[in-house]
């Protein structure tokens, strides 16, 4: 089955906040379906309230893009989501992994536990587990789940409605597709694909990462990065559906009045 196109815009609250409000409605009416937030304390104020305003503001659907397993309570994180779904009235995706790189240096700044890979999984499990049963037979809040190795993978088959599959920029194109196209073969999911370079722009909340090289990325062909041009984007979206099978698209919201025009040629075709 072949799905159809969405893009969803990452936002972080870095300017006050009737700025930012004023690029949220520009990013919905370009037609991007989803608003997502990155779950960095030190840089914004927390995702469930920004994104709670987000929605009263607009149509938008809202998520996170993606809760950090390692930094919250399974329980509480399940009734946080539970709770915007309620809120949203069902326009609230729950993306979550098991970290970003060198996130044990904040869990030990935080005074947690600093655990291993599987027990991060194990967090995942619980949580989602949690969620399905706040929200009951009648409430279903999708589950995007962040992933990289096998047995995340084998996870967000068994319990996610997407998978993202985490980059680094030494990945190779076909080394990223292959590991996208075995999920994909393993379950019914939505693959999404964060895309956090533009051009020469790269996504603000990834600016501080020292080793994205936008035109390292351009001559590698990396699935991290389109052209700034709309119509060349386009065409090279529709390529990573029809080569791939990614149908859900995340930029960076440097990038979003740039790619409008693509958005809104090629969002639910």
């Amino acid at each position: 089955m072949t799905r159809p196109f969405r893009f969803g815009v990452v936002a972080p609250v870095l300017t006050d906040v009737q700025t930012w409000l004023d690029q949220v409605r520009r990013i919905a009416d370009s037609g991007f379906s989803t608003l997502l937030m990155p779950d960095v304390p030190r840089w914004q104020p927390a995702a469930a309230p920004t994104l709670a305003m987000a929605a009263a503001h607009t149509d938008l659907r809202v998520g996170t893009w993606v809760y950090a397993s390692p930094l919250r309570p399974a329980r509480t994180t399940a009734w946080e989501a539970h709770s915007m779904t309620v809120l949203t009235e069902g326009r609230f995706e729950m993306g979550i992994g098991t970290g970003r790189p060198g996130i044990e240096d904040e869990v030990r700044e935080l005074g947690l536990p600093v655990t291993p890979p599987r027990a991060r999984l194990r967090q995942v499990r619980e949580t989602v587990a949690a969620l399905r049963e706040l929200d009951g037979p009648d409430v279903h809040t999708p589950v995007v789940m962040a992933v990289r190795g096998p047995n995340a993978r084998a996870l967000a088959v068994e319990v996610a409605d997407a998978v993202t599959v985490a980059t680094l920029p030494t990945d190779t194109r076909a080394d990223i597709a292959q590991v996208a196209r075995d999920v994909q073969a393993a379950g019914d999911v939505e693959l999404a694909l964060h895309v956090p370079v533009v051009g020469d722009v790269i996504a603000p909340f990834m600016a501080s990462a020292r080793d994205i090289d936008p035109a390292a990325l351009r001559e590698s062909d990396s699935l991290a990065v389109l052209p700034d041009d709309p119509a060349a984007a386009a065409e090279e979206v529709r390529r990573r559906r029809e080569e791939i099978g990614y149908s859900y698209f995340v930029l960076g919201a440097g990038s979003a009045e740039v790619l409008a025009p693509m958005v809104a040629e090629l969002a639910g075709a």
